[in-house]
């Protein structure tokens, strides 16, 4: 038995059956990841959204191992179909970040231009940093612009990535590490950077640093941090789509 026909004809777009394995899989990892996190207590190296994008991208090189194709092209055939229809679901979920944001809006209304200009003088000495650490560990070009939009969320950052010569792939990845780890050292960087009596900073932190993940533990601490985290998730995202293709122009990235 082939792959096609164990699948269905993957390469036929008139087939719909073969997305509802993409959705198949990715539900499934996602719900290990959540049966781990909960049976560990909240270890972060089993934060469901980590452990559900190695797990995945183990059952699919075993699959395609199996039934002797490339892991790319059995990516491209099974997996893609059914991802591509989860991943639509990122940009109304993206957009719901409006709602804690609203409900909190009097505190936005009053820093509003300390919270623009901190993220926007962050985001800047970010890109900064990460060019010259990347260049400096020996990456080329593509893994560098893949790396600069980190910042933003993974439904902003990866089409940014992929307009700037980078690879989306590497893109979420990074933004998905970004967020397991500042969700399990949260704790620790609001005690270091003192931040336990100023929930405006713990939220832009969370937010900024740990996308949709951060924004998760900032609702977790409080209203005003989880506000302040939404914030810092739209904001980035615009300021990463207006600063990252000019910067990555700039330094011949592409």
């Amino acid at each position: 038995m082939t792959w096609v026909n164990f699948f269905g004809n993957a390469l036929d777009p008139k087939v719909g059956g073969i997305a509802f394995f993409g959705i198949f899989l990715s539900l499934v990892v996602f719900l290990i990841g959540q049966w781990l996190f909960k049976i560990t207590n909240g270890f972060f190296l089993c934060q469901p959204l980590f452990v559900g994008m190695v797990l995945g991208i183990f059952i699919l090189w075993l699959l395609s191992k199996w039934f002797g194709v490339s892991l790319p092209t059995f990516y491209q055939a099974a997996y893609k179909p059914g991802g591509d229809i989860l991943f639509w679901f990122l940009n109304p979920a993206t957009i719901a970040f409006a709602i804690p944001l609203y409900r909190r809006n009097d505190v936005f209304k009053k820093f509003w231009l300390e919270i623009v200009l901190s993220l926007i003088v962050g985001m800047v000495i970010s890109l900064v940093v990460i060019y010259f650490v990347a260049k400096a560990a020996g990456l080329n070009n593509a893994m560098i612009s893949s790396m600069l939009p980190q910042a933003a969320t993974t439904a902003v950052a990866m089409p940014i990535s992929a307009a700037v010569g980078g690879n989306s792939a590497v893109t979420a990845m990074a933004c998905i590490l970004n967020a397991v780890l500042i969700y399990a050292l949260a704790d620790v960087l609001i005690k270091v950077f003192r931040l336990n009596s100023d929930p405006v900073g713990a939220g832009l932190g969370l937010g900024t640093a740990g996308h949709t993940v951060g924004s998760a533990k900032a609702v977790q601490l409080g209203s005003v941090q989880g506000a302040m985290a939404s914030i810092a998730v739209v904001v980035i995202s615009i300021v990463v789509d207006i600063v990252v293709p000019p910067f990555a122009s700039m330094m011949h990235l592409f």
